[in-house]
């Protein structure tokens, strides 16, 4: 429908790859799913998955489809597939941004937005970041803790994390937004997940 393609229009003109998502080894269907709805609500396209230990399970009702419209992808070949997630996206330019308290870290506020592209990575629910990720980080960074607890629950620290950086970023003069390449490859595959047979039509379109 045209209202359907209208909210598509909409929603790709801020949906970004300037700040991606990097998460190893959560395995609470109610934490994982909550991260993507927050990636997708903050208009973060790509999600990056390390499934070590624990497989990335999500929890529909947390959910609310969330995934759907986000490209996912799952790194599950190996026994340790941290080292390689890492490397895939310092290839594409992105520096790794450990979420958690270090001695060379930064308050979130303070964190640089201006000197690249940014993979923000979480650890899972009970020990955090490995060892091994936090050995592959380029940089650290942490939010400012004011009680007795020694942290907040990893989807708390995504949302507050993403609402953060992204305010940051619709202030900046950054070009943090799509190509018309990558708006159209997008495009084309939110229209496939949601038209039946889009498969069909697609190869039909093509062998005219």
């Amino acid at each position: 429908t045209q209202k359907r393609l209208d909210t598509f229009n909409k929603v790709l003109q801020n949906r970004t790859k300037y700040m991606t998502v990097l998460i190893e080894d959560v395995f609470q269907p109610h934490n994982a799913s909550a991260v993507l709805r927050s990636c997708d609500c903050f208009g973060i396209h790509d999600v990056h998955i390390i499934e070590n230990e624990n497989q990335y399970l999500l929890n529909p009702e947390v959910d609310m489809g969330a995934s759907k419209w986000l490209n996912l992808t799952r790194h599950n070949e190996k026994k340790n597939n941290t080292v390689d997630a890492i490397n895939q996206l310092k290839q594409q330019g992105y520096r790794i941004v450990a979420t958690t308290p270090h001695t060379n870290d930064v308050n979130l506020e303070e964190f640089d937005i201006t000197k690249g592209k940014f993979a923000l990575m979480f650890g899972g629910e009970l020990r955090g970041l490995t060892d091994t990720a936090l050995k592959h980080a380029d940089e650290f960074m942490k939010i400012p803790m004011y009680g007795f607890t020694e942290s907040f629950n990893i989807s708390v620290s995504a949302a507050i994390t993403f609402h953060h950086l992204r305010t940051k970023l619709q202030n900046s003069d950054i070009n943090f937004e799509l190509t018309k390449t990558e708006k159209d490859e997008i495009f084309l595959a939110w229209l496939k997940r949601t038209i039946k047979k889009s498969d069909f039509i697609v190869q039909n379109f093509l062998n005219k």
